[in-house]
């Protein structure tokens, strides 16, 4: 009895240590075949199907197989002969290891025949965005005494609109910015700007609208005066802005591909460019568009104060003097790569020294990159069928509610409520190269007619104390506003039936555009932008015009304007032909993508 106890005995763990050697054996085999150690497969005997528990082994076996990394050589031959000297039949696990051999082996050949699929994916090209810097002394909605301040904040809108720009503008901090605004600017920090011996303050401010970032300088010893202009020290107070704009750069790590430099304020920022700052390296890739918004003012000074006021070095003096004193806008144009005007006819009228006011022959020496391009309007704020300040809203389908506009004007100027009765609005400036001498010279036969005109504008004093007096000889005929107030501008531009603007010089003008797009039919005299924007209604255009600057021609079109206001079939006709303009800024943009593209070449 007790041998055969022992035999039992000895039996089972026969069983038990030959389950323990065999999954020991997978392990080696399992561990040669990911290795390569095996060149050929190992054939597949008959087996009697093992226990539950050898099944359990075997599973834990073929998982360690699959995704576990093999044990190295020597760590598998101990382990085997520490099996084997426990096992008393080595025979009994020899039939079952090539069974579990054969199922470790199966997921290795499986893996082996696996073929992995690589998608293609297509080349993604990332083009970074062209940066454009926009310096001038104004901008909508911000700021604004002109018709500067509306190309600035609608010309970057429009450009900011194509995602392949970055468009930025820099404008200073007048203490006339409203706080509506102001509340809402960012501070970004503060440096000091070297200016010829000064080291002066200059805190930075930003504000994010319409996809444009506007950048603010601020010096409270410069800039926090009322208005803008018109201070004896102007021309240091832009030398620090320009100044300013270029030391800014740095701080804010951006440096553009185009600075857009707009009218002598922002001149010398093209100056500096290329004179201080032309041979720092980051500074080198920067080119310079200078436009021109009025020749007439062109940043003359001293030459005495070259050194001590601007920080320029007397080497530079060749660069800026003209006639025998400083001339800014002389030297940014020689320092640009491009010089623009706002109309294509202007471009060509400052070749003559009629318009040039003295600057024809340094237009004509730099003529092969001039560029004119009309300026635009934003339809979005100017729109009669949403123009929160206009008394009925309409539009080119229904003119009708344009009557109710008219009739509200009347009676706010105290005027006889005359529906058929013209009205002519006068939006304007009151100095002389606006053409007032020509009003002043007939605007009394014009009111023996059956007419109203309404005259809203600042300017020289003497035109002031004329429209005045006459308003109050011509009551319930003439009305005379003294102020420049845009809200007030809206309603008129929507109650007038004609627009009179007989400029002696227009760059560009953008009244006769507003005035188009509330339907008001426009009297221009031919020149400038004004001849690019308004053609003669008798040659199917979108308006009247003259081309001499003479009082009696514009008599005699103001008559004929009137004239066909009676005909009633037409007058309609010919207020949807002035709506139906495309005066848009999406137009001009285009233009001067097609510019930043040729400098950038």
């Amino acid at each position: 009895m007790p041998a055969k106890t022992k035999s039992k005995k000895a039996d089972d763990a026969v069983i038990e240590k030959g389950t323990t050697t065999t999954a020991v054996k997978e392990d080696t085999i399992a561990a040669s075949e990911m290795s390569g150690s095996s060149k050929e497969p190992v054939k597949k005997p008959t087996a009697r199907k093992p226990r539950a528990k050898k099944k359990t082994v075997v599973t834990e076996v073929e998982e360690g197989a699959v995704n576990a990394q093999a044990e190295t050589p020597a760590e598998t031959a101990n382990v085997e002969r520490a099996a084997v000297d426990r096992a008393e039949d080595e025979m009994a696990v020899s039939s079952e290891a090539p069974a579990a051999a054969n199922v470790v082996q199966e997921p290795a050949e499986s893996t082996q025949q696996q073929e992995i699929e690589i998608e293609e994916v297509s080349e993604i090209t990332v083009m970074p965005k062209k940066k454009i810097l926009f310096v001038a002394s104004e901008s909508t909605p911000f700021i604004a005494t002109g018709g500067l301040a509306e190309v600035i904040g609608s010309l970057s809108k429009a450009l900011a609109a194509n995602e392949n720009y970055d468009v930025r503008v820099v404008i200073p901090l007048y203490s006339d910015i409203s706080w509506d605004y102001r509340s809402k600017f960012k501070y970004l920090g503060n440096i000091f700007v070297p200016l010829a011996w000064r080291n002066q303050y200059c805190g930075i401010f930003s504000y994010e609208m319409n996809g444009v970032t506007f950048y603010f300088i601020d010096n409270e010893y410069y800039f926090k005066r009322p208005g803008c202009y018109g201070y004896y020290d102007d021309g240091e107070r832009y030398a620090f802005f320009c100044r300013s704009v270029m030391e800014i750069m740095p701080f804010l790590n951006f440096y553009p591909e185009i600075m857009h430099c707009h009218d002598w304020q922002a001149a010398l920022a093209a100056i500096y460019l290329k004179t201080i700052y032309c041979f720092r390296p980051e500074y080198q890739f920067i080119r310079a568009l200078f436009t021109i918004h009025n020749i007439e003012y062109q940043g003359k000074y001293s030459l005495d104060i070259l050194e001590d006021l601007f920080g320029i070095s007397n080497t530079w003096k060749y660069l800026l003097e003209y006639n025998k004193c400083i001339n800014l806008m002389k030297a940014a144009i020689e320092c640009s790569e491009k010089f623009s005007t706002v109309s294509p006819h202007y471009a060509m009228e400052i070749k003559d020294p009629y318009y040039s006011h003295g600057l024809d022959p340094i237009v004509r020496r730099n003529e092969f990159k001039l560029v004119g391009i009309l300026n635009g309007i934003d339809t979005d704020a100017y729109n009669p069928a949403t123009d929160i300040s206009i008394f009925s809203h309409y539009n080119i389908d229904d003119l009708e509610p344009k009557k109710r506009c008219k009739e509200e004007l009347q009676k706010m100027f105290n005027l006889p409520v005359k529906p058929d009765t013209p009205i002519i609005a006068i939006i304007s400036r009151l100095v002389a190269h606006k053409g007032l001498d020509l009003v002043r010279t007939v605007i009394e036969e014009v009111l023996r007619q059956d007419v109203q005109v309404i005259i809203l504008g600042k300017g020289d004093s003497s035109y002031e104390n004329f429209f005045t007096d006459l308003s109050r000889r011509y009551v319930g005929k003439l009305v005379t506003i003294i102020a420049f107030n845009p809200d007030l501008s809206r309603k008129i531009y929507s109650g007038a039936d004609l627009f009179l603007m007989p400029s002696k010089s227009e760059p560009c003008g953008l009244s006769q555009m507003i005035a188009s797009r509330y339907g008001t039919v426009p009297i221009v005299r031919e020149t400038g932008g004004l001849y690019d924007s308004i053609k003669p209604v008798g040659n199917g255009g979108n308006g009247f015009t003259f081309a001499n600057y003479n009082a009696y021609d514009m008599l005699y079109v103001i008559r004929e304007a009137i004239n066909c206001y009676y005909n009633k079939d037409f007058w309609p006709e010919l207020m949807r032909r002035v709506m139906s303009v495309d005066f848009s800024w999406q137009r001009s943009a285009k233009e001067y993508e097609k510019v930043y593209g040729e400098m950038l070449k």
